[in-house]
């Protein structure tokens, strides 16, 4: 029989009434609907009346009938398991009886709670939905095709695998041939529904379509010149899709797709364009690109250059004519959520480290305040990841545009040319160096320019050379570049002042003690900004000072310059409430100014080592109670935690034997012992850091835990987590220097796990230097128990350690290979040559560890017998043969 309901007259004044009332500005009356509307879920009928005033009640408004929509697929997201059947079924067939409604809003809203019902595991309990919106498809009725075409969109959005899957039948091997009719359907925005549906399921090689894949392409094709914008867009993201999935099919056409791709990208429709240009983004990622972009570059280029102008649009957006905003305070939402980096542990290396900097700070990121991603942006980055596909070769198709550019009248024209020139900056470095001495001078002048949006992107562009600057002779470019810089960060535009703290900041990390000299004037200029900044630019600022003391170090450790930079941090440190997030930059900045002064930073350190407890503490009790009570107590921002947790490192690190009283004086290790067993990653590689810092500075306090810490660090000795796993390591190899032969019980709870990630392949090169030095300090301190394993770690121990430079670490990691091989010299054998190489990596290593290094190297060649030294060492690189010579007589 079918579900007979009438809603009650007063019941149904009540809900419009709350319906009404909710659409009011007013936060005070919006909050007591939303109680009301919570009261009202008691009842078992309340979704009838809601879905009744969507479907039934056509009286009423739009925007009325719509919101009791979604307040209904709130309901379904929220307590769906809770709806009476008869509910249940009543929702169902209304939805499917007014999928058509006249009104686009209620179609769409009908639509939407369809796929939030279906998506709450009913697509298997509501086996009629899917074949009766497919027959609602061939409707002569427009309105209930479209409708039904909306709903399926968003199921094939928001339902994607289980419609793959055999849960069901595999619908989508009537439905796919289906939609592909409809690509040549007369109403536009069902062209559209069309292709997006189909597109759902290009990413995940869906079976049904792969099958169906050369007559969705030739449609596709068919489609290239369509007069609707959504359909032209939806094309293009078909075709992006498929280069990634199925460039096999696309290649044979590949000449006229990239020629339609170039259209598309000056499309009128700045949404069309916008996803063309990100054809060139993915293409760039294929082997092929080379090849097949070479002969379009000349048509190419200048498109993509020309997208990197502003729109009009974007100068409204960006206030582009406003050009002093210092004193307008920030509003909230334009400051971004920051993600802490937690401490990684990481050895110094002799190259200088230009390889692989995996620095994700110079993405290009000029203008955040915009919808994040635009067609400046995309052209942008497809510039920066051709020429870095392309290298000099991109320059004589930029050359002659960048002439044109970068002396051009209009600021606008001019702008686009110093985004361009940044963008290259990576690609097309050497190529670039002939031009330079006469470009870094054009552009420390542009930082003086009179637009601020020209002043902004050229900190930019300029930061993007900074390498270059710093390798020529400091008065030259560095001191001049310097000097401007440091007047953009008191610039009196905001955007201005954000750029270029954020370019000094990666002048700072290239120059480092090249600064050292003009360390006066550059804190005069940070400090002032101090008392200048907004709210979103102080947290930059924290930043670029945290920055300058990692790279000038120790020199920073004068009292006039802790005079002029303590107060004002300690200041902002003192307003800022626990709760408040603009602690994270904060503390960061603290970690790395309390390491770089070291004892200068005796005078502030009680009351930020007892903050940071605090924080910790608090942090962990709030997780307690949250773990015991969820529904009472919320989950804690365990960033708190993590920060506090750094700079503590950062104070153990900075004042070595000078914490001890500190930590005497408060519960941090049992502290620590809850962080290293947290169940977030993060948390633990921070406390690891932490246990390693304090083993150093103070391991009086920390040995009498190391029975209860020791267990957790093997256990935490899985490379699926990287960076718990390398700081684990690390305070693994700190512990044995300081504990000695008493390390002898905890071996078997690490060596075996450590042998193992040192064999691993592609284990990151830090996690495999520190493993490295910790499996050679455990032999250091326990010989016996190590060396019979020499054989299984030998090799990839020598090839890891070659390249890193001399220091403590090196220094007792080596002694204890030497050993090692001393108990076990046959241990070595198979792998003697690699030996032979990471010894000659040393410079100059102490007197003692050179004896250790003579001996090995001759008693293996008076084992051998000259004759067979000399057939060995004839298989050196001339390099090795004469360093061993010289230094060691071999």
């Amino acid at each position: 029989m079918e579900y007979e309901w009438k809603p009650d007259e007063q019941g149904l004044q009540q809900i419009l009434q709350l319906l009404k009332e909710s659409q009011s500005p007013d936060t005070t009356i919006q909050r007591t609907v939303q109680q009301k509307l919570e009261q009202l879920n008691q009842y078992p009928d309340f979704n009838n009346y809601l879905i009744f005033v969507l479907t039934k009640l056509k009286s009423e408004d739009e925007p009325t009938r719509s919101l009791s929509g979604l307040i209904l697929k709130n309901n379904v997201k929220a307590h769906f398991q809770n709806f009476p059947n008869g509910v249940t079924d009543f929702i169902k067939s209304e939805c499917l009886n007014n999928i058509g409604d006249s009104s686009p809003l209620i179609r769409a809203t009908v639509g939407i709670l369809i796929t939030t019902i279906a998506s709450k595991g009913e697509l298997q309990n509501w086996p009629d939905l899917l074949p009766k919106l497919c027959s609602l498809l061939d409707s002569e009725d427009y309105n209930t095709c479209e409708g039904a075409f909306g709903a399926l969109q968003k199921i094939c959005e928001d339902s994607a695998e289980i419609l793959d899957s055999d849960v069901l039948d595999r619908p989508l091997n009537i439905m796919i041939p289906k939609f592909l009719q409809f690509f040549k359907h007369s109403s536009p925005k069902i062209r559209s529904h069309a292709v997006a549906c189909v597109n759902q399921f290009i990413i995940s090689r869906t079976q049904a379509l792969m099958l169906h894949i050369d007559s969705f392409i030739e449609n596709l094709f068919a489609l290239a010149g369509d007069e609707e914008p959504e359909v032209r867009k939806n094309v293009c993201r078909a075709l992006v899709m498929l280069l990634e999935v199925r460039m096999d099919r696309l290649l044979p056409h590949m000449h006229n797709i990239v020629e339609y791709m170039l259209q598309r990208t000056q499309d009128q429709d700045e949404n069309v364009a916008l996803e063309a240009c990100e054809f060139w983004l993915t293409l760039a990622e294929q082997p092929i690109c080379k090849d097949v972009l070479v002969r379009h570059l000349p048509k190419l280029i200048p498109v993509l250059v020309n997208g990197m102008k502003y729109s009009d649009i974007d100068i409204i957006l960006l206030k582009g004519d406003v050009e002093e905003d210092e004193t307008i305070p920030d509003s909230e939402q334009d400051i971004r959520p920051r993600f802490h980096r937690s401490r990684t542990v990481a050895q110094q290396h002799d190259e200088d480290g230009i390889e692989e900097e995996d620095d994700d700070d110079d993405e290009i990121d000029d203008d955040d305040t915009i919808s994040d991603w635009n067609l400046r942006k995309c052209s942008a980055a497809a510039l920066d990841v051709l020429a870095n596909v392309y290298r000099d070769e991109l320059l004589p198709h930029i050359l002659p545009l960048l002439k044109e550019l970068l002396f051009h009248h209009e600021w606008v024209v001019k702008e686009s040319g110093i985004l361009v020139l940044g963008a290259i900056a990576e690609g097309c470095m050497q190529g670039m160096i002939p031009y330079l001495p006469e470009l870094i001078p054009h552009l420390i002048q542009c930082l003086s320019d009179k637009k601020a949006l020209v002043r902004s992107i050229t900190c930019w562009t300029l930061s993007r050379y900074a390498h270059w600057v710093v390798s020529q002779p400091p008065d030259t470019y560095l001191k001049p570049l310097m000097t401007e810089l440091l007047k953009r960060i008191l610039d009196s535009n905001k955007r201005v002042q954000e750029a270029a703290c954020s370019a000094f900041a990666t002048l700072e990390e290239e120059a480092c003690t090249e600064l050292v000299p003009y360390l006066a004037y550059i804190l005069d200029t940070l400090v002032f900004a101090f008392s200048k900044y907004q709210h979103k630019n102080l947290l930059i600022l924290y930043d670029a000072i945290g920055t300058l003391a990692d790279s000038v170090g120790h020199h920073l450790n004068k009292p006039e310059y802790i005079q002029m930079l303590m107060p004002p941090l300690i200041q902002k440190w003192n307003m800022l409430k626990d709760e408040d997030k603009d602690l994270f930059p904060l503390l960061e900045c603290l970690s790395s100014v309390a390491t770089a002064l070291q004892s200068g930073f005796l005078p502030y350190c009680e009351p930020v080592y007892q903050r940071c407890v605090n924080l910790v503490q608090k942090t962990l009790a709030q997780a307690m109670l949250n773990n015991a009570q969820p529904d009472q107590y919320e989950a804690p921002d365990k960033d708190f935690m993590i920060v506090a947790l750094d700079l503590l490192s950062g104070l153990a690190e900075g004042l070595g034997g000078n914490i001890e009283q500190l930590v005497a004086r408060s519960n941090i290790l049992t502290l620590m012992y809850q962080c290293m067993q947290d169940k977030m990653p993060e948390v633990r590689q921070s406390s690891f850091a932490l246990l390693g810092d304090l083993t150093k500075a103070c391991f009086q306090h920390v040995k009498p835990c190391i029975a209860d810490f020791m267990p957790i660090l093997g256990t935490n000795l899985n490379p699926e987590f990287i960076s718990v796993c390398n700081n684990a390591t690390w305070a693994i190899g700190e512990i044995s220097i300081q504990m000695g032969i008493e390390m002898q019980p905890y071996i078997p709870m690490v060596l075996h796990q450590l042998v193992e990630i040192i064999n691993r392949p592609n284990t990151p090169k830090t996690l495999l230097e520190n493993t490295a030095i910790t499996i050679g300090r455990l032999g250091y301190v326990c010989p016996q128990e190590v060396a019979p394993m020499l054989q299984q770690f030998i090799r990839p121990w020598c090839t890891s350690l070659r390249n890193i430079r001399d220091n403590e670490e090196k220094d007792s990691a080596f002694r204890g290979i030497c050993t090692m091989i001393s108990v076990n010299p046959s241990g070595v054998i198979q792998d003697f040559i690699f030996f032979c190489d990471a010894v000659a990596s040393w410079i100059n290593p102490k007197d003692d560890l050179r004896d250790m290094f003579c001996k090995i190297l001759h008693g293996f060649k008076n084992q051998v017998g000259d004759e067979n030294w000399r057939r060995f060492s004839d298989q050196f690189p001339p390099p090795l043969k004469e360093r061993l010579a010289a230094f060691y007589g071999v």
